[in-house]
């Protein structure tokens, strides 16, 4: 099995992240609290409890370089948290949000021009090298149909954002960083993925490896994707608008190269979207299970799905790129007891229910967590990579749920599935 470790740390997880270097993880236990844990041997023991939030945590971020912590809530604020000593201090984050903050996420690198004359002092070459090899923006989407790019403002030593507005025209679920550091894709509930560009002067540097996406201006649509019927519409200015199927949209996510798109409907369907720009290719892949609420890429060709069926889903593409499903991470078990000759519709009742129905009797019916037989027992909401810096595959990866579990994976040892990494 997949499977290498399973940690039962609360009665239910909204969101969880680990530390640079994997010895700490940082959740919310479904509260407005964030607990962080730390392996001494082979047991966890909890190391510290930020208590800032007042409403729930719906989203944790560990930076991979500058071990600050970055946590949303829905009570519309943000706090960046560093460590002094043995103490977390929070900074807050100036949103400007009027509803609940939803996700967050770093960006991958730290890109910033040098000081070009002497009026600086050496706090100020001091946080300039800091900056340089730690990250310089995160993203926010909320629930006010906004983004917020936030970025650290050294004059008056605090976070403060620009807004991404009238753009979507529900809330947004996701939101992902393309390797460049400048597009940023998000999702949202009005059915749609939108990619905008992110750059801000003064923080960011114009890069010739970023292309035209440096050129444009901040909170300008790269391309936009929606979902409705097999239809592909050409507008102007590089605006792309895929329509597949009405729905939610969820768990957007960039490939490690950055030219292949991949996000979640909550229609059981998982899109593709090859060079992003005016002339995308787009697929979709349809299942027949329950709804997917995150992706993640651990290769070019493959992505693992997480969401309520409470099992981890691989897809890959074949050598002419074309995406399919290949198996469920997690094993699967057939109930034995009752009769199997349910019809299809009651199965279908039994799942909207969070039950499967194998008989016609109620002794048959049996909950989701045992028709899952996996490890996780409820909704997988969130998934995060395991890789180490400057490697393009991911080989293991984190799982947290409803369930209360986090649970870590390996993909080493699934033979079917290593040439795909």
């Amino acid at each position: 099995m997949a499977a290498v470790s399973v940690h039962q740390y609360a009665q239910c997880i909204t969101c969880h992240a680990w530390s640079p270097d994997r010895s700490m993880v940082a959740f919310c236990p479904n509260n407005n609290e964030v607990h962080i844990y730390k392996q001494f041997q082979d047991k966890w023991e909890k190391l510290h409890v930020l208590q800032k939030h007042d409403q729930i945590v719906s989203g944790i971020d560990w930076s991979a370089r500058s071990n600050r912590i970055v946590t949303v809530s829905h009570d519309r604020n943000s706090y960046v948290w560093n460590q002094e000593g043995s103490e977390w201090v929070p900074t807050l984050v100036i949103l400007r949000l009027n509803r609940a903050a939803l996700c967050v996420q770093w960006s991958p690198k730290g890109i910033f021009s040098s000081p070009c004359n002497d009026n600086y002092n050496d706090l100020t070459v001091v946080f300039f090298l800091f900056s340089l090899f730690s990250e310089n923006k995160f993203a926010v989407g909320s629930g006010a149909k906004t983004v917020c790019i936030c970025y650290y403002e050294q004059e008056n030593n605090w976070w403060v954002s620009k807004l991404i507005r009238k753009r979507h025209d529900s809330s947004v679920t996701g939101v992902a960083w393309h390797p460049n550091n400048i597009l940023l894709a998000t999702t949202s509930t009005d059915g749609k993925c939108r990619v905008f560009s992110t750059f801000i002067k003064g923080v960011d540097t114009r890069d010739s490896k970023a292309g035209s996406s440096s050129e444009t201006k901040f909170g300008e649509i790269i391309s936009k994707h929606r979902d409705r019927d097999d239809f592909l519409f050409y507008l102007k200015q590089q605006i792309v608008q895929l329509d597949l199927t009405f729905s939610w949209a969820f768990g957007v996510k960039w490939s490690p190269s950055g030219n292949t798109l991949a996000y979640v409907g909550h229609n059981s369907m998982i899109y593709f979207v090859d060079d992003v720009g005016p002339s995308p290719l787009a697929q979709n892949v349809a299942f027949r299970d329950l709804p997917l609420r995150d992706v993640l890429f651990v290769s070019e060709r493959m992505v693992i799905g997480v969401g309520f069926d409470c099992n981890p889903m691989v897809f890959a593409a074949d050598e002419t790129g074309i995406w399919s499903f290949i198996k469920f991470l997690g094993e699967r078990k057939t109930s034995s007891s009752g009769p199997k000759y349910g019809s299809q519709f009651s199965e279908a009742f039994g799942k909207l229910y969070g039950q499967s129905k194998y008989g016609v009797s109620n002794d048959a019916v049996e909950p989701s967590r045992t028709r899952g037989g996996g490890v996780h027992e409820n909704c997988i909401n969130c998934i995060v990579p395991l890789r180490e810096e400057g490697v393009s595959r991911t080989t293991r990866f984190s799982t947290s749920g409803l369930d209360g579990k986090i649970v870590v994976w390996d993909l080493e040892n699934q033979e079917n599935l290593l040439d795909y990494l």
